[in-house]
């Protein structure tokens, strides 16, 4: 069974099983955001950005990013560290308006 299962992930051994095991709760946090997304739209009948969407998208980065250079995957890497910067940099901004914003 074990051997079937490294075979179908494409792993040799546990240690990179459990690699894969967070590059996929990764992925379920990442995807989570598309979900929280659309549940905060579809309350207010609008298209709607809640601050949780970032949160959920750099705790999902963080750890792809993590497994991608586990991975040694180049095009990944690139990609999610491009993707943590522009997370971490509209959560920036969106604090940064709350903080001007009277009470």
């Amino acid at each position: 069974m074990t051997e079937t299962v490294f075979r179908f992930l494409a792993v040799e051994n546990w240690f990179e099983f459990w690699w894969v095991v967070v590059g996929l709760c990764g992925q379920l946090l990442f995807t989570a955001r598309f979900l929280v997304q659309w549940i905060a739209s579809e309350k207010v009948g609008r298209s709607v950005v809640p601050l949780a969407f970032w949160y959920l998208s750099i705790g999902g980065g963080m750890i792809l990013f993590a497994y991608a250079i586990f991975r040694k995957d180049p095009v990944f890497i690139l990609g999610q560290s491009m993707g943590l910067f522009i997370y971490c940099r509209n959560l920036w901004l969106i604090h940064a308006e709350r903080r001007r914003q009277p009470e």
